[in-house]
């Protein structure tokens, strides 16, 4: 159950490292982010929770996975692992009849500052007829809960930023809309080599002249490390191209000079990109998945899962993720040059 700005379950804002690792039954082990300047955040295994710290190692906000996490309560609405556009109407009721008032954080999704609720989403996955875990074509939802001091806008303090850093990524109004496949332009793909317009090894300003002169919407870079993040070379790692519905990846070449390494068509809103004749973007991510493994079996061709359970080629470095489209996903795949790792 949520205590709203104490804690939930066992845990309370304001323990320190050891008390949260007592409170939950530890020794626990996972992973996380080693402590830098003082803020840290730790995921523990088998408890579906993340817990972030401040400075002192003070608990001050806690994670919840939806597939491995807790059931969290508030009032009599239950938060974890819910359909988003059914927990959002009842999140909006409770909070009417509590006289509160509902913001929606970077994602969309809504944020109660009088509970230290924010929520978000997260795929959904299950067991296939042979029994193997799989992508589903739905979302669950997750969520953030914060102790006081974090409450009014989680994702801009820095606990949480060192968390999730949203600062450059693009905000959400709450809307998902997908363009209709008859509207998107086409664009070849040629396998390790280039997309579109795009070939790899261009520079920033190559690639941005290749789509038309486009002004990056948001850029996605960083430096060498968290607690010296205003020293050092800032290394640019992704441009967002907003009209033309497509984010590059860059890797940084021995001369300094950033390179195009991949490209991932928008899933929503970009480009389509075919592979044999399957379209790649914007499709049904169990339609997608069926139609390449039916295709890599027919020619006996190798076949790969990435580690969100997405079936693809080998060796074409290519994978087949997936972005929001309201209380579902829709394909959104990234093409890479030969040496990125994937």
């Amino acid at each position: 159950m949520l205590d709203p700005l104490v804690g939930v379950g066992p845990l309370r804002f304001g323990m320190d490292s050891d008390e949260v690792v007592a409170a939950l039954g530890g020794p626990l082990f996972g992973g996380g982010q080693v402590p830098a300047d003082g803020l840290f955040w730790a995921r523990y295994q088998e408890t579906g929770l993340t817990c972030i710290y401040d400075r002192g190692k003070v608990l001050v906000a806690v994670a919840i996975d939806p597939l491995e996490g807790p059931l969290v309560q508030v009032g009599e609405v239950e938060l974890i692992g819910r359909v988003p556009s059914e927990l959002r109407t009842e999140i909006h009721a409770l909070a009417y009849r509590e006289g509160l008032a509902v913001g929606v954080n970077w994602v969309g999704d809504p944020e109660v500052a009088a509970w230290g609720v924010s929520m978000g989403t997260a795929q959904e996955y299950g067991l296939s007829a042979e029994g193997y875990v799989q992508r589903k074509d739905t979302l669950v939802t997750s969520v953030l809960l914060v102790g006081p001091e974090l409450a009014h806008d989680p994702f801009a303090t820095a606990p949480v930023m060192h968390w999730c850093d949203a600062r450059d990524r693009g905000r959400n109004p709450g809307a998902w809309p997908v363009m209709p496949g008859d509207e998107r332009p086409y664009w070849e793909w040629v396998p390790l080599e280039r997309v579109g317009p795009l070939r790899f090894g261009m520079t920033p300003p190559e690639v941005a002249a290749a789509l038309d002169g486009e002004t990056p919407a948001g850029r996605i870079g960083h430096f060498p490390h968290w607690s010296f993040a205003q020293d050092g070379l800032w290394c640019l790692e992704e441009d967002r191209f907003e009209k033309a519905g497509v984010s590059a990846h860059y890797w940084t070449h021995q001369d300094g000079v950033p390179r195009l390494g991949g490209v991932t068509a928008y899933g929503r809103t970009g480009p389509q990109v075919l592979y044999v004749g399957i379209p790649l973007v914007g499709m049904t991510p169990s339609a997608l998945d069926e139609a390449v493994i039916q295709h890599l079996e027919k020619h006996d061709l190798a076949l790969r899962f990435s580690p969100d359970g997405a079936a693809g080629p080998a060796g074409l470095n290519l994978t087949l993720g997936t972005t929001r489209a309201g209380d579902s996903t829709v394909s959104e795949p990234a093409c890479y040059t030969e040496h990125w790792e994937i």
